[in-house]
């Protein structure tokens, strides 16, 4: 039976080299596209800003508005914006020169890894890559790129999701402080069965709105990463 695709063979014992080297080609894509979500979620900037946007929502009061899918699609348009800087060098050092037949696969792929482990190092507090490193039994490392990837991407992580869990409090001061008000003057008026987030919501939709608020959260987000 012919191919379907020219080039590609399902048969990894095939008696060419060329034909078993297309093979494992193969498998090695279909293997980066599965990890792809994790790669974007881990390595990037992703998940810093849908964790803030998260906490936004949240501390409006506002429910599902904006939905999961807003949300989640500004943060991905908004990690490709931060990460164009590593995306272009990736595709100039690593992608080109490989599929260009310059370099090999191996040295592909720690090219690549070297401007993820910049961006990635600016991000990450020395206590928590030193975290990874004691316990990964890794050497001391003297520069930047001889950083272990499976010591930097946790760190990274954690580091991450600590700046945001900041980021996140500071959003929440202005309106739990709304929230205070609207209780304490609803329960002064004997109100109390009156719940206080349906008075308060409005109150703070009009103050997110009046400061311009998904302008100043954004640029806070760019800031971090400039």
């Amino acid at each position: 039976m012919s191919n379907i695709i020219p080039g590609i063979h399902t048969n990894v014992l095939s008696q060419h080299p060329s034909d078993v080297a297309t093979s494992l080609q193969l498998l090695l894509l279909i293997t980066i596209l599965s990890l792809a979500p994790a790669i974007l979620i881990l390595m990037t900037s992703f998940t810093r800003i849908v964790i803030v946007l998260s906490f936004v929502r949240t501390s409006l009061s506002t429910q599902q508005t904006p939905p999961n899918q807003v949300l989640i699609g500004l943060a991905l348009f908004l990690t490709l914006f931060i990460m164009a800087p590593v995306f272009s060098q990736v595709n100039h050092d690593a992608l080109k020169p490989y599929l260009n037949g310059h370099i090999s696969q191996k040295e592909a792929i720690t090219r690549a890894e070297d401007p993820f482990k910049e961006f990635m190092a600016k991000q990450t507090r020395q206590k928590d890559l030193n975290l990874f490193l004691k316990y990964g039994h890794y050497k001391q490392p003297k520069t930047i790129n001889d950083i272990p990837m499976t010591a930097m991407v946790p760190a990274f992580t954690i580091s991450e999701m600590k700046t945001a869990f900041e980021m996140g409090f500071m959003i929440f001061i202005p309106f739990l402080v709304i929230d205070m008000v609207v209780a304490s003057v609803l329960m002064a008026m004997g109100m109390m069965m009156l719940p206080p987030v349906v008075i308060s919501l409005p109150f703070k939709i009009l103050l997110f709105i009046m400061v311009d608020g998904w302008y100043l959260v954004v640029q806070s987000l760019l800031a971090g990463y400039s």
